[in-house]
């Protein structure tokens, strides 16, 4: 944690200040959250899969995650209103700091024929989404206690204005984009 902060205060701060020209260091965007969400169509008859979920999001973030419900019945899809589909953790201070530093350096390296992340993720505000599609990645999952692989989804939350910001800001910070 201490490292990634420090490297951001160093290299991040006057990197982002030089290239967009802020008067100020309380201009420059920051990292708020990272939020990591899994859901799956088959907790919906199997109640053991939102444990396996929970256990998988546990090991990855250290953190325990929230069970999510659904907000409507779908008929279509066999869903009641208020039945489990899915979890989700919110990341912040130094949790999110490890995340991130665990994700970019170990975990996507990891991944078979990585080319980089796609830079058009953006959602116009500066936030950037990253579609994972297997948990394996990650260190922290033993294969062999897996019942099925599942993707997940990875949402970075920055305080920058635009897009163009919010990508300079992740560069720096070490993301992968794809040139």
């Amino acid at each position: 944690m201490a490292r990634v902060l420090e490297f951001y205060k160093q290299d991040v701060i006057p990197a982002m200040m030089k290239k967009f020209g802020y008067k100020s260091v309380m201009q420059v965007p920051k990292l708020n959250k990272i939020v990591i969400n899994v859901t799956t169509g088959e907790a919906r008859e199997n109640a053991k899969v939102i444990e396996s979920i929970i256990a998988d999001l546990s090991a990855i973030t250290g953190q325990r995650p929230l069970v999510c419900k659904a907000k409507k019945s779908v008929a279509n899809f066999k869903l009641r209103e208020g039945m489990n589909i899915g979890a989700k953790v919110t990341l912040r201070g130094q949790r999110m700091y490890e995340f991130l530093d665990r994700l970019f350096n170990v975990a996507l390296p990891r991944v078979r024929d990585f080319r980089g992340m796609n830079p058009n993720s953006f959602d116009g505000r500066g936030n950037y989404n990253l579609g994972i599609k297997e948990q394996l990645i990650f260190p922290e999952i033993d294969y062999d206690k897996i019942d099925r692989v599942r993707g997940m989804d990875i949402c970075f939350v920055t305080t920058a204005k635009t897009d163009e910001e919010a990508r300079e800001l992740l560069t720096l910070m070490g993301a992968p984009f794809q040139s």
